[in-house]
């Protein structure tokens, strides 16, 4: 469940690259994995790249009795403190937490939130959303599974299509997978020489 970290060149540039590992839930260990590289990235003036396919946080008992929330929060916390150049690609699915844990989220200062044609943005996914909406209409149903994959079809066509996100303002672009290379090196061209107005002080206060 990890995330993977690389450095990567792109026209003659250093970048990092964090990315997820399928089923994409982010866990503590990957969290603050990815919460040290991207501090790394920031300190050497390294702009990052997220490639994005997650499903959130990962649940369960044994996270949250070891501080799960506190070792999120550092994640977070990079990615707001962050002031190289930064992009998102939404390359699969990205659901609940994993738009905040994978700086998917332009109020965290992500600078392009871009995504694939079949890309999917939403607060939950369209299963979980479907059983907790339709639940009665579906329990009373002649033929519930049917009805359960129309309402799902619907709920992905309404709300989890990068083109909604789009026109909602949460996402720049929509592009097709053969355009990634040229499209991330024309934006950090764009975003090379970008400025970030802080406040003066001596630190903040990660959460430790």
């Amino acid at each position: 469940m990890a995330d993977d970290t690389y450095f990567a060149r792109l026209d003659g540039e250093s970048v990092g690259i964090v990315a997820n590992q399928p089923p994409g839930f982010i866990d503590m260990n990957s969290a603050n994995k990815s919460a040290r590289f991207i501090r790394f990235c920031d300190a050497f003036n390294i702009p990052l790249i997220n490639f994005v396919d997650s499903l959130g946080y990962y649940p369960g008992k044994e996270q949250e009795h070891k501080g799960a929330v506190r070792n999120f929060a550092k994640n977070v916390f990079a990615y707001c403190e962050a002031t190289v150049p930064r992009i998102a690609l939404i390359v699969g699915k990205v659901y609940g937490g994993a738009i905040s844990g994978m700086g998917v989220s332009k109020a965290l200062g992500t600078d392009l939130t871009i995504s694939l044609p079949y890309g999917e943005i939403a607060v939950m996914s369209p299963e979980a959303a479907v059983d907790v909406l339709y639940q009665k209409e579906i329990s009373t149903a002649e033929k519930k599974e049917e009805l359960r994959d129309e309402k799902i079809k619907e709920y992905k066509e309404k709300f989890a299509n990068p083109y909604v996100a789009a026109e909602k303002g949460w996402i720049d672009a929509v592009i097709e997978p053969n355009e990634i290379r040229q499209f991330l090196i024309t934006s950090l061209k764009r975003l090379k020489n970008k400025k970030e107005i802080t406040f003066s002080k001596q630190h903040a206060n990660i959460p430790l």
